[in-house]
């Protein structure tokens, strides 16, 4: 089994890239990212490699860091969700940021990703919101009460505080992180009037 692949590159093809070790041309798919991370050709470069073996054929996946080549096998996880599909989000969103939209159950994010649509993307981010904060760099307390206001179990001046400021344009993320802060700030038990007002001001900052 490949795990890791250094060596010059030799290529470049629609989505991998031919990587030549010690002479040997080795064929690695990847992520848009990751190909347009990688140097020109005659460069040096270094791949984490998953290896898929099937009975027809086998094939290698190339990520940057072993960051991503985890996420790829996570998402693999879900159901729906193969290969082909699990590096398709990974060009649209890198391992940090995938894994702030999950914890901070951002559907939306997730779907822009081109072949996911609201389903696909409502299935990784409620199969992976238990994996997702051991990688996300948001509050924990954020990502917990955007569990609960996906899960409707938040308290109705948190949920209402929510809504107004995503009817006022912020996205859903945006407001449930600052209400979370104006919440932590203000105590339990704030009314939602302070809560808006407060997380318009840590929106505004």
């Amino acid at each position: 089994m490949i795990g890791k692949l250094k060596g010059v590159i030799d290529s470049y093809g629609e989505d991998y890239v031919i990587l030549d070790v010690q002479g040997v041309g080795y064929q690695v798919h990847c992520s848009a990212r990751t190909l347009q991370a990688l140097p020109q050709a005659g460069e040096a470069a270094v791949l984490s490699i998953e290896t898929y073996v099937r009975e027809d054929q086998i094939k290698l996946f190339g990520f940057r860091s072993d960051m991503e080549r985890e996420w790829f096998r996570l998402l693999q996880t879900v159901q729906g969700v193969g290969a082909r599909v699990a590096l398709a989000v990974l060009s649209t969103l890198p391992p940090a940021e995938l894994a702030n939209a999950i914890a901070l159950r951002d559907k939306a994010a997730v779907a822009r990703t081109p072949g996911v649509g609201p389903k696909v993307a409502e299935r990784i981010v409620s199969e992976l919101k238990d994996k997702a904060p051991a990688f996300a760099s948001v509050d924990p307390v954020v990502a917990q009460l955007a569990g609960a206001v996906a899960d409707d179990n938040a308290p109705r001046a948190v949920s209402d505080a929510i809504s107004a400021l995503v009817n006022l344009g912020y996205g859903q993320p945006q407001a449930a992180a600052a209400v979370a802060t104006a919440s932590r700030n203000a105590g339990e038990g704030a009314e939602t009037a302070m809560l808006i007002r407060l997380g318009l001001k840590e929106l505004s900052k």
